[in-house]
Formats: C-alpha cells, structure tokens, sequence
C-alpha cells in the first residue's frame, strides 16, 4: 500500500500505517461506513493534506479522549473515535472543512465539544514571515550563551540580523519548545533570521506561539495567519511580552569558542539606556531604545518595562561570583533578560545580598499574558 501510495502521490501520508490502512479501504470496499480510533492527524495536520485532497468521505459524528485513556501511549493529545461514510465512486468530493467531536473524560463523560479544521498550509502562520537569504556563517547556539558542539543544522547569517527566531512546526504541540529568540543562529534551525525589518512581525509570531499553553485537547491545532488587522498596540504590547519572556534567550558574551575560532554575540534586545539602569560602561548597541523612541506603548506594555528596569538596575547593583559569571558568561555590560534573571535569582538563592522582589514584574507581566492571550483566537491566529 505504501508503494501504491506513493506512485498515487499521497505525500508524506503514505508512510503512515493506519492512513494506508483507510487507502486500502477506499479501493477495496469504496463505499464503506468506517468507525475508527486514531489521532487527528489525517484530518488536520499539514503532512496530510495530500491524502484529504484524494479521500472522499462524510463525517457522521464521533468524540474524542485523551490519549492517557490508552494504555501504553506516551504524551498527551487526543485521540478520536470517528464516524465516516466513504464514498470513494462518488463523481464529487464531499468537502472536508471541520471535525466536531464531543470531548469525554476518563470516565467516558461528556465535558464538551472540539473542532478541528482542515486548512490548506497556505494559510498558516509559518508562512508569514519570508525566509530571507544569508550570506554569512555566525556561531550555532544551543542555548543562549552556550555554542552548539558537534553538528550543527544551520549555521548561516545576515550581516543585517538582530537575532534568530527558532519557530519550529506550525501547531501548539511543538510551540512551548521549539520557539525561542537567540542573539545568533540557532543550531536546531527552522527558523527565522530578525531584522530591522521584519522584527514587527518576528514579535508577533513568538508571542503567539508561546501564549497559548499547550493541553492534550488542543496539541494538534495549527496556528494561522491573522484573519483581523493588527493594532499598533497588539503590536508593541507582543514586542514588550517577548523581550520579558523566560524564551527570550538574547543575550551578550565574549570568548564563545566554535570552529577552532572564538566569537562575540551582541545583545541588540535591550530596552533601556546605559544611564537609566546604572551600567558601568557603554552597550554596543541601543537597537531596541531607538527602536521603542517612537512607539506609544500602553499602559500594561509600560508597567512591565518599569518593573524590568528595578531588576536590571538590581543586577547591576553587584557582582556575581566567578562561577555565576562563567556559567552565564557575564563578561559585557550588554547582558540580556536570561542573563539578567538567572543573575539575579542565582543571588537569591546564594543569600550573600539582599532578597531580590520578582513579585512586582511577575504581577504586570501576567497582567499584559492575560491581556494578549484572547487576542490570539480573535485576531484568527488560533481557531476554537
């Protein structure tokens, strides 16, 4: 089936067992009635939309339970019990646009409804933003400060880039890990090279990839591009969120040793001035304050960027121990957020300086979280 698969041009479907498995149905008893338990993926994920372009079916109805209900399975996502009337003969296609399921618990209960779409890949949101070309080779990171050892995927670089966006696969289930902004390329790849220029739109995507937190009944949704215009305000709101989250990993460093040469990355995500979080001497770039010099920020944006600059201007109230130093490589004045807040709760954990209050920033920044997060459904980068 797998042969027969491919020489139809089913795609990256034809390796799927349980999708040769509905192949085989259609051609042996092609207008079959067929119930089966399986993952959603023939109905909505992106490698599939070869095999929805050739299947002809209609749903009848189903449900869906958590893949815990299964034993042995590892992970969490659905896993649905549907109802379809194929008809392979049919002169038409019946559309296959949405799947609505009752959800059940473990004890078989209904605790609601689920939809899943099928939308073409043209429409999602990876596809947003263009992968701009590269001329240059910067050192891999594997995290932010620590260089990628051993093979990297990519290693390319713009002469012009602020950073790197890793914005790995398009749904909520790979987003929570595989999307993170670097201060030079990311060694995992699958990602996008920032700019000047397309900066807007990187803050965008990494703050809609991240605000959504993944659960088992929503791990195979896709994210897509905006269905609604976007507000200056959302926009300068999702660039202040992502320079204060745990996945914004740029950062400054000296003697970074890749490829038999040492390198320097440049933190260029920094919101403040020299003066106004008392650093004691030059950052070597202020991107981002003349970046921000012209841009109204709202009220929430502006609490968490004050109550970012009392943890900034308590990082620099002291220094760290040599070991403190070495593991976040804080050998620039130009450190960046996970340099920042690793620092500082390092020292709260040392007990040798005075307490460090996260509670004020925490509280603003899940003011602005809280803010964003429906945003993300009504501007149409998530479906319900």
């Amino acid at each position: 089936m797998g042969a027969l698969m491919n020489k139809a041009d089913y795609g990256y479907a034809a390796r799927e067992l349980f999708v040769q498995f509905l192949a085989r149905i259609a051609v042996e008893v092609p207008t079959a009635t067929l119930a089966m338990f399986s993952t959603l993926k023939y109905v909505n994920a992106p490698n599939f939309e070869q095999f929805r372009e050739k299947w002809n079916a209609t749903y009848l109805g189903g449900f869906v339970v958590h893949s815990k209900s299964f034993e042995g399975l590892k992970g969490d996502f659905p896993i649905g019990f549907l109802v379809w009337k194929t008809n392979r003969l049919a002169s038409t296609k019946t559309p296959l646009n949405e799947v609505v399921t009752e959800v059940l618990n473990k004890n078989a209960k209904a605790i609601g409804q689920k939809t899943f779409y099928n939308l073409p890949k043209n429409s999602y949101l990876n596809l947003w933003m263009p992968r701009l070309k590269t001329d240059a080779t910067h050192i891999p990171l594997k995290n932010a400060v620590h260089p990628q050892t051993g093979h990297a995927k990519v290693t390319s670089w713009r002469p012009d880039a602020l950073g790197y966006l890793l914005s790995n696969s398009n749904d909520l289930q790979h987003a929570g890990t595989l999307t993170a902004v670097f201060s030079s390329v990311c060694s995992q790849g699958n990602g996008f090279h920032i700019t000047p220029e397309n900066l807007e739109k990187a803050t965008v995507v990494f703050a809609v990839r991240r605000l959504i937190k993944q659960t088992w009944l929503n791990d195979r949704d896709q994210f897509l591009q905006p269905t609604e215009p976007l507000s200056d305000e959302f926009k300068t709101d999702c660039l202040i969120w992502m320079l204060f989250n745990g996945s914004n990993l740029t950062a400054s460093a000296n003697g970074l040793e890749w490829n038999n040469k040492k390198w320097s990355i440049v933190n260029h995500f920094i919101p403040y001035t020299e003066a106004e979080v008392d650093a004691p001497d030059r950052f070597e770039s202020d991107f981002m304050v003349q970046y921000l010099a012209d841009k109204t920020l709202s009220p929430d944006a502006t609490a968490v960027l004050d109550a970012g600059r009392t943890l900034w201007k308590a990082y620099f109230a002291h220094t760290d121990v040599r070991t403190v130093r070495d593991q976040y490589k804080l050998n620039r004045p130009d450190v960046g957020w996970y340099q920042i807040r690793n620092a500082l709760a390092e020292r709260n954990k040392s007990g040798d300086t005075a307490p460090i209050n996260f509670a004020p920033f925490e509280s603003a920044y899940q003011t602005l979280t809280d803010k964003l997060r429906p945003l993300v459904f009504s501007l149409g980068f998530l479906r319900q």
